[in-house]
């Protein structure tokens, strides 16, 4: 049958990007443990069309993600995906997203009960014929903040609220970071960590603990920063905090972007 796509364009116009997006399967994620964990993923796949051809061949994309979507899959599945897009559709630059919810097992901080808590994450990359793959990773985290000012200036207590950081980074050519390391180092700069499953003797642990660690979205914000640049590895990281501010109705936030220089 006559290939409409694949006829010649007289506009002139290269897309920069073209593919297919919205696409929902299931992907295999490999843990830190040396497992895997099956997660529903958000996948956006396309790539550079050349500026002669009036179109791309949407079903292939399905065809290479629906082939992938029973293997493991981090950084370097994410590199052999783009070089197969490239050679199947004839293309010079793709470009693949995957977002999904990741789960990582908590342990309440005195009872010792286990749970799971619920992760939003980024897998992105880019590559273009003859280069090396551009790979982000990102991780959004909630967490607990307590406000010094409040606490300062009350006769007792202090408002409080959950927050969430998001850090979206680049790694450097042949590292590779764990969701799960990532997460315990972005935990750790919150007033106090979220968890899933608390008992009394635990809620009694995080309300003190977030009172006896009072921070600013600001200084969330400045501590993660401090963190990331002693994190080996990355090139580049950019960084959101938000407050769900309990006392107001606004957010507070602060965000902030770093390549970082090696010496």
């Amino acid at each position: 049958m006559k290939d409409v796509q694949n006829t010649v364009d007289q506009r002139g116009i290269a897309i920069q990007k073209v593919g297919v997006s919205e696409v929902h399967l299931p992907f295999l994620i490999k843990t830190k443990a040396g497992a895997l964990q099956s997660v529903l993923a958000k996948i956006r796949l396309s790539v550079k069309l050349h500026q002669d051809y009036r179109g791309t061949h949407m079903s292939r994309f399905i065809e290479i993600l629906s082939e992938w979507s029973q293997k493991p899959v981090s950084s370097r599945e994410m590199e052999a995906i783009l070089h197969d897009t490239l050679g199947r559709l004839g293309a010079d630059k793709a470009y693949l997203e995957i977002r999904f919810k990741y789960f990582i097992e908590k342990v309440a901080p005195v009872s010792r009960l286990k749970s799971v808590l619920d992760y939003d994450c980024l897998f992105s990359a880019s590559l273009e014929k003859e280069q090396p793959i551009d790979f982000y990773m990102g991780v959004a985290v909630p967490f607990t903040s307590l406000c010094p000012c409040s606490k300062e200036i009350s006769a007792y207590g202090a408002h409080n609220q959950r927050g969430l950081m998001s850090v979206k980074l680049k790694q450097e050519n042949g590292n590779f970071i764990w969701i799960e390391d990532l997460v315990a180092l972005m935990e750790a700069q919150g007033s106090c960590p979220v968890y899933p499953l608390l008992k009394r003797e635990d809620e009694k642990f995080v309300t003190e603990r977030a009172y006896d660690n009072p921070k600013f979205v600001e200084d969330v914000l400045r501590d993660l920063v401090l963190a990331l640049r002693g994190l080996q590895g990355i090139a580049w990281f950019e960084v959101e905090c938000e407050n769900y501010e309990s006392i107001h109705n606004h957010s507070a936030y602060a965000s902030h972007t770093e390549t970082i220089k090696r010496g």
